[in-house]
């Protein structure tokens, strides 16, 4: 399987180098974060008459259809 590189990979790359451990930890739960709030966002877009549990609800089964897909 071939990995596509961006422009901006390299940089990337170095950056993530550059950093502690810890910083780079600090970094994954940023990002993780940030992707909740995207997902749940998307989810309110997509259903906008479910209320605040229906659309934990679906969070919640999505996130499960895909916990350990890989293994």
């Amino acid at each position: 399987m071939m990995i596509k590189k961006y422009p901006n990979h390299n940089i990337y790359m170095q950056t993530l180098k550059s950093m502690t451990p810890e910083q780079r930890l600090k970094k994954a739960f940023e990002l993780s974060a940030i992707t909740k709030k995207l997902f749940l966002r998307g989810l309110k877009k997509r259903f906008p008459e479910k209320n605040e549990v229906e659309i934990k609800t679906i969070y919640l089964e999505r996130i499960a259809q895909c916990h350990n897909s890989n293994y």
